[in-house]
């Protein structure tokens, strides 16, 4: 158990570790960008080697929804403390998996083991559905290998509620449902199979 808390302890400073070094690089690159040095300077052109690859794949999906380019620095600010948020939670998901069953091994209870493995399975689900909620909203297609992956695992619960449950006008809440759905279903397996245990947190 120690040695995944540490696991966990470390994959977390360097996950805040790449999201204050992809904020401070946004905004030194807002500055430089204000400060209308020459383009061909060497500052200048670090800088954007260093932030184009983070910078134009968002610049030209605010371009698509009409918006203007320029904040595009403060929007990768935006998307990475999420992305960095659903990382940690999915990495805690897992190994919160990892030591349940270890638990459930220990102490000879193979019900306890079932148990943790659906629960964290579960969670885990429900935290690709929350991802694909964010990704669609940044705009990015079914041709992105990462959202593909994220359609093809979520869609079979969602479109059957989505072709059950109509809309409220342009909102589609088969995401909120799908939601209640696995948290009964969470609530369920706490109560019997862990017997009313915790998930394993750190």
């Amino acid at each position: 158990m120690q040695i995944i808390g540490r696991t966990f302890l470390f994959i977390t400073w360097v996950t805040w570790t790449f999201i204050f070094a992809v904020m401070a690089l946004m905004i030194v690159r807002v500055i430089v960008d204000a400060a209308d040095l020459n383009p061909f300077g060497w500052m200048h052109r670090t800088v954007r080697r260093l932030s184009d690859g983070f910078v134009m794949p968002v610049r030209g999906a605010l371009r698509g929804f009409g918006a203007d380019p320029k904040f595009a620095p403060l929007v990768v600010i935006l998307l990475v403390i999420l992305l960095g948020f659903f990382s940690l939670q999915l990495i805690e998901t897992i190994l919160g998996t990892i030591a349940g069953i270890l638990f459930g091994v220990q102490t000879g209870s193979f019900v306890s083991v079932v148990g943790y493995i659906l629960y964290g399975l579960i969670s885990i689900y429900i935290l690709l559905i929350f991802i694909r909620i964010v990704f669609s909203w940044g705009g990015i297609s079914y041709t992105n290998r990462i959202m593909r992956f994220l359609v093809d695992t979520t869609e079979p619960l969602l479109g059957p509620l989505r072709r059950i449950i109509p809309p409220l006008g342009m909102m589609d809440i088969s995401p909120i449902v799908a939601f209640f759905i696995l948290w009964l279903f969470q609530a369920a397996i706490a109560g019997t199979l862990l017997r009313g245990g915790t998930f394993p947190t750190f």
